[in-house]
């Protein structure tokens, strides 16, 4: 058996990458339990190369009778913006003795659970056999349950939250249904059970969700006093001019300030991908959250409001470098950019960037100046400590 999530955590304290903080460590109690009855759970045989229909109801049979021992209770953990929830959940997710597990953004899944909700409805009868389910199963759920339980034992969400009646229509009847089949869920979310998708349309309907969390869950607070993504952040500029040698180096530090990594391994950072409406979105840096692109890569290029939303909803913190002053000349390039600070800026996204002159100078005259007031003034704002300090993600609707 690999170090335990105690033992790791304790090591990190050791070695001075970790603060310690108390209530990280009541936290990780939580995680600690979970690893120790993962560590006997058995898994669902065949997930590699998958299952007919009827093996795996003959697998679930044999494993779900006989004294085969009751899935583990999942865990939920909400907390202020900062307080360490990703990193606590992504030190489990790497130690959990698990063969077949996923961890991923929220928003991301939800995407991916639509899109095979989509498949599904559009597969003839013969499709839908061959795809081990069954001819008259009209109903997706079921099946695209049994699609992510044959992928991963373990599911592990960051940042959870609901904003979208689709995504709260959908959930309930998901997790119970992942539930039934033994997936274990961990989720990270800044909002406790009761305020999820507060205010939402029909939200009565989603109340029962709301109650299975608080049963069927572990539900952990942890709100300590240290904001540390806001700590790593403090003396530092988050709007660089003009864009030198200087700048650059400022950001590249602020990078490995906020991700937790050597400077001298930035030749060891790896890239990311998003799929955005079945195209992919290359990111060319990312760790921990946090995002890197050129201004040229995302605002020349002929992206628009769904790549923008995807990066505001994936990354906490994205680095932008080398703005160019803008004008009627680059009247494209300026509609993509407000585009995307508006994306980032109801998103709660953190911006450091490096730009040619100061954000009151970055359109200053000609066909167009008036539309980018509002972009001057949220780039002004989000230089703040009240919008450093705030979550990220939209508010529930």
């Amino acid at each position: 058996m690999t170090e335990t999530p105690k033992a790791v955590y304790a090591r990190l304290v050791a070695e001075g990458e970790v603060r310690p903080d108390p209530e990280q460590q009541r936290v990780l109690a939580h995680f600690e339990r979970l690893y120790h009855e993962l560590a006997d759970y058995p898994e669902v045989a065949g997930r590699a190369g998958g299952l007919s229909i009827k093996s795996w109801r003959l697998a679930n049979f044999f494993r779900w009778t006989g004294g085969d021992k009751k899935a583990p209770k999942g865990i939920y953990i909400y907390g202020g913006v900062g307080r360490g929830k990703s990193m606590l959940m992504d030190l489990f997710y790497e130690l959990a003795p698990v063969a077949h597990k996923k961890r991923v953004h929220f928003h991301e899944f939800m995407l991916d659970i639509h899109a095979r909700l989509k498949e599904w409805r559009g597969l003839s009868a013969k499709e839908r056999t061959e795809k081990g389910g069954r001819a008259s199963e009209d109903d997706p759920i079921p099946p695209v349950a049994r699609q992510i339980a044959l992928e991963a034992t373990l599911l592990c969400f960051d940042e959870m939250q609901v904003t979208d009646i689709a995504d709260a229509m959908v959930l309930g009847r998901l997790y119970r249904e992942l539930l039934e089949r033994g997936v274990v869920i961990v989720a990270t979310s800044n909002r406790v059970p009761d305020d999820l998708y507060k205010g939402g349309l029909n939200r009565q309907l989603f109340l029962p969700f709301i109650e299975m969390i608080k049963a069927q869950f572990e539900v952990v607070p942890l709100d300590g006093p240290t904001d540390y993504r806001y700590d790593r952040l403090k003396g530092v500029d988050t709007y660089y001019s003009p864009v030198d040698d200087e700048a650059t180096a400022k950001l590249s530090e602020a990078f490995f300030r906020l991700t937790d990594r050597n400077v001298e391994d930035r030749d060891k950072v790896p890239s990311d991908e998003l799929t955005v409406q079945g195209r992919k979105l290359h990111v060319p840096k990312a760790a921990r959250g946090v995002a890197v692109f050129s201004f040229k890569r995302l605002c020349a290029n002929a992206l628009g409001a769904a790549d923008y939303l995807a990066i505001a909803r994936a990354y906490h913190t994205v680095i932008l470098v080398a703005i160019p002053q803008l004008g009627p000349d680059k009247r494209n390039e300026a509609k993509r950019f407000v585009t995307l600070i508006d994306a980032l800026y109801e998103h709660g996204v953190k911006l450091l960037c490096s730009a040619a002159v100061p954000p009151d100078q970055l359109y200053e005259s000609g066909d167009g100046h008036f539309e980018f007031d509002r972009t001057v003034s949220r780039l002004m704002e989000m230089q703040s400590k009240d919008y450093l300090t705030r979550g990220h993600g939209k508010e529930d609707a």
